[in-house]
């Protein structure tokens, strides 16, 4: 007769136990607890609670550790993460919870969102503030960034919208762009502009009946949706996210990215020498801005696909000394306006041009004349353009997808950022700065266990 050893009644049994002695030393919610201060939570909070008057409060510490629980492991529902706390040890732990005490209700969460911190900068605070401690472990050089974009599919449906004309915003560098228009006529003869009345310039866009602050993304090789933009920044030593801005999915990148270098460099002490950048942040604007900022910019080439049959710009070569073109056939186009949109205007003769034989490839033009503009600050583009060919420019780029694109796939792979949880601008800003933090946290604790 065999006897086995049955567990029946295991369940019912009373043991005297440790919590500390469940959690594996190695476990990741341990490091954070030793290299992570989060005492600044608390003096950041204070103001937002009454200290005679209504009940005891639960630790508001206690509430952001589950949160940054749920966004550390890709917990998307509230509801589940106080199921999860429930159940795992090492949470509660975490948490400083007794396996006896209860978890705070999930609605908990929910509400000091809608209520109490509803007009607060807490959880941007609350980032800044881990950015300043990997700062403190010198793993913050502040010498080399790298930014980028990528969306957050919101919690609306693409077929569900109405059309709406709204006004186009004035982009925040127009009033150095007229300067610059005025000054550049003025150098070339030209009188000034005749001030016209304002025209406020509109666009029709699609507004989603269920998140109406979401935008309506709609680009090459992509999925149309509603989403939302995490414009991202990481700094080339460690890779700790150093800036995470939202905006709705129909912002172009390049609109928000000085103003969020600015205040990286003013609000971290940051001493940028170095940029690297998609695409998407080609334009003279953003160029300018970085010769202006001293910062060595690099930024992938843009590919335009010029009109089938016809010699591309490229073909006609600026004469800067001279202020002219040279078309493929040696003759001149020069200088005749500056327009209101700070392009200059390279007209050709159309009487050379009635005679020669790549006519049929240079224009298509009626008057046989062919017109090549010239932005205002078109060389600031032109050096970031000989910036990314140098051979530092090269390697600067090639780190792209090791730092700024690897933080996005980390973000959605392991912190559930593919889509967003909850509606509305606020909303998706706290579930950005509070993934990008944990993420920092992550860093910042394997990091200095690794060296202790």
């Amino acid at each position: 007769m065999f006897l086995f050893n049955t567990r029946e009644n295991t369940q019912n049994e009373v043991e005297f136990i440790v919590i500390d002695d469940l959690v594996p030393e190695n476990h990741l919610l341990r490091k954070i607890d030793k290299y992570i201060d989060f005492s600044f939570i608390l003096e950041k909070v204070k103001p937002y609670y009454c200290e005679d008057n209504g009940r005891p409060s639960i630790d508001p510490l206690v509430l952001f550790k589950m949160m940054f629980v749920g966004y550390l492991y890709g917990i998307r529902s509230e509801r589940q993460l106080e199921e999860e706390i429930k159940m795992n040890i090492a949470y509660r732990w975490f948490l400083g919870l007794k396996l006896s005490d209860r978890v705070p209700h999930h609605s908990t969460i929910s509400w000091n969102r809608r209520t109490r911190y509803a007009e607060t900068n807490i959880f941007q605070e609350i980032f800044d503030e881990i950015v300043f401690q990997a700062m403190e472990h010198r793993m913050v050089g502040g010498r080399v960034l790298f930014t980028d974009s990528t969306h957050l599919k919101a919690n609306a449906n693409k077929h569900k919208f109405t059309r709406e004309t709204v006004e186009v915003e004035t982009r925040d560098y127009i009033e150095d762009l007229n300067k610059a228009i005025e000054q550049d006529r003025k150098d070339h003869g030209k009188k000034p502009l005749k001030e016209r009345e304002e025209v406020k310039e509109t666009k029709e866009i699609r507004v989603s009946s269920t998140d109406p602050e979401s935008g309506f993304m709609s680009r090459d090789n992509k999925q149309e949706m509603f989403c939302y933009l995490d414009h991202r920044t990481t700094d080339f030593k460690f890779n700790i996210i150093t800036d995470a801005y939202v905006t709705p999915g129909n912002v172009h990148d390049s609109v928000p990215y000085l103003s969020r270098l600015d205040r990286q460099i003013e609000r971290f002490g940051f001493k940028v020498e170095a940029s690297a950048l998609d695409s998407g942040y080609l334009t003279s604007a953003v160029c300018k801005g970085l010769s202006d900022r001293g910062i060595f910019g690099v930024i992938a080439h843009r590919r335009f696909k010029p009109t089938k049959g016809l010699f591309p710009k490229s073909k006609f070569t600026y004469d800067k000394e001279n202020d002219l073109y040279i078309c493929p056939n040696k003759d001149e186009l020069t200088y005749r306006t500056t327009t209101r949109e700070g392009y200059r205007e390279y007209k050709s003769d159309p009487k050379k041009c009635a005679t020669c034989p790549l006519l049929s490839q240079c224009t298509r033009s009626k008057t046989k004349q062919k017109v090549i503009t010239r932005h205002v600050w078109e060389d600031h583009k032109e050096q970031v353009r000989l910036n990314r060919l140098s051979p530092s420019g090269k390697e600067l780029y090639k780190y792209r997808k090791e730092k700024v694109e690897r933080s996005f796939a980390d973000s959605k792979e392991l912190h559930g950022l593919r889509y967003c949880r909850l509606r509305g601008l606020r909303n998706a800003s706290e579930q950005v700065l509070l993934t990008a933090a944990c993420q920092n946290m992550k860093k910042i604790a394997t990091h200095l266990a690794r060296l202790s």
